[in-house]
């Protein structure tokens, strides 16, 4: 078939159409530029697929060039690593709903994360440990034991921190964050509870003592102060922009506070020169249609300044479940028995009791009851596989931004922290019908970042 007899498919108006116009791709709503490829000529798994992920329609025979070329790259992993549901529709990855650029991966570029506690997971340290430094403010001497105990202070630094540099090892790949090959710094401000402005200020100051010994370009902040404040006054804000004159480029999440009233924007994510990063639900899709806002807070600040600047996925992110937790353990089983055959369900829950009360209590059920339990508790507790769950927030937003920071900085390490923001903001997609105070310069944009990094003078 011809390009021009692929153009003349028919195909179903889908309302992606509506906003985007009569020729939007039925799978990322995006306008073709290309030509259509009829999904006939595809393989019937790479059809499987593609229909699946389009779930705006209920039938069509064509998706552009792009969508063909971005499945056909992600079809093995999907198959192989992602959790398949039965229709063929799987969880996707952070890079492959953002269409990130494969190209850099943050190799040579160091990120520092603040946050409440962190484990050395496997998908930063195998094969190579990119852990270059540890630090925990707690302890005086820095107390590098802490690093490696499980405890309630650590799932949260451990997912920031995986979302942006893992490797995605316990999945072939595939639930990898943007920046697999930067390096990582981690600074534990406070050992459980709520992190005080007083406790990210502390990390800042560590980090400017200790950015050259790591080579540290870009700092992390999953975490929000005690009040609102103007910068000019405010000690915590002060310390961004003393950060940002050293050339530290901040990323802050923007908090998750968009349901209140005043949606409050609290330091550092207000100080003027810290990226603010706000919360997109893209409906685990890579459809721009499906696209909407999450709950995050937003301006203008008390001194008039847009916040966030930008917004990232901050649902239906693919994260590491902590190893040798209960958690850990509901997963694993929750995975088994999904995997299972309904004559295997009985034996495994009595072969596993003690692990999860409710299926304990169910075990005088028929195999089709249990079933439908099993579904219930693996969307309940957010399961993917017995190494990866769903996580939401602002709080993993802002990993998302700080990696496609990490792969500028490979692509073009000459960029100061204030170039890396105007490509960002001048690459981001605005949502329609949202308002901008909600939503800043727009969507992130990972490989139109990449692409203006490289090519910036």
């Amino acid at each position: 078939m011809t390009v021009e007899e692929s153009l003349q498919l028919q195909r179903a108006t889908t309302s992606a159409d509506i906003a985007a116009g009569e020729r939007a791709c039925p799978v990322c709503a995006r306008e073709a530029r290309e030509e259509y490829v009829p999904l006939f000529v595809l393989e019937e798994d790479l059809q499987q697929l593609i229909r699946a992920n389009a779930p705006d329609t209920s039938s069509f025979e064509a998706v552009c060039a792009r969508c063909v070329r971005l499945f056909e790259r992600a079809k093995e992993q999907i198959m192989q690593d992602a959790a398949l549901k039965k229709d063929g529709s799987s969880v996707l990855s952070t890079p492959l709903r953002l269409d990130a650029a494969e190209r850099f991966t943050g190799k040579g570029v160091c990120i520092a994360f603040l946050d409440s506690g962190f484990y050395p997971h496997v998908d930063l340290t195998t094969p190579d440990n990119r852990i270059v430094g540890y630090r925990n403010l707690m302890q005086e001497d820095g107390d590098l034991a802490s690093l490696f105990q499980p405890d309630a202070a650590s799932w949260h630094g451990l997912m920031t921190s995986v979302v942006a540099a893992g490797n995605g090892s316990l999945s072939n790949g595939f639930y990898r964050g943007i920046a697999p090959d930067a390096n990582v710094v981690l600074v534990k401000l406070a050992r459980t509870g709520r992190i005080t402005e007083r406790n990210i200020q502390d990390g800042l100051e560590w980090i400017l003592e200790n950015r050259a010994k790591f080579n540290i370009k870009i700092v992390n902040i999953s975490a929000g102060g005690d009040f609102e404040q103007s910068y000019l006054h405010d000690s915590l804000s002060q310390t961004v922009e003393e950060c940002a004159r050293q050339g530290l480029t901040i990323v802050c999440a923007v908090g998750n506070a968009g349901h209140l009233p005043n949606h409050p924007v609290f330091p550092p994510a207000s100080a003027p020169s810290a990226i603010a990063v706000g919360g997109l639900d893209d409906n685990n899709s890579i459809n721009r249609a499906h696209r909407g806002m999450y709950r995050s807070s937003y301006g203008p600040t008390l001194d008039g300044l847009q916040k966030p600047e930008l917004i990232a996925p901050s649902i239906w992110i693919p994260a590491p479940i902590l190893p040798d937790t209960p958690t850990a353990k509901a997963a694993a089983l929750l995975e088994m028995l999904d995997r299972a055959g309904d004559s295997e369900l009985h034996k495994i829950i009595e072969e596993n009791a003690g692990i999860d009360a409710e299926l304990d209590a169910a075990l005088d059920r028929p195999a089709y009851m249990l079933r439908q339990i099993i579904a219930l508790k693996v969307r309940q507790e957010s399961v993917i596989t017995k190494h990866y769950k769903y996580v939401d927030g602002t709080s993993f937003t802002a990993p998302i931004v700080s990696s496609v920071v990490a792969q500028m900085l490979e692509a073009n390490p000459n960029l100061t922290p204030q170039q890396i923001k105007r490509i960002l903001i001048s690459t981001a997609e605005r949502l329609p019908h949202y308002e901008v105070d909600r939503q800043g310069w727009g969507v992130i944009d990972p490989r139109g970042a990449v692409e203006k990094a490289v090519s910036f003078v």
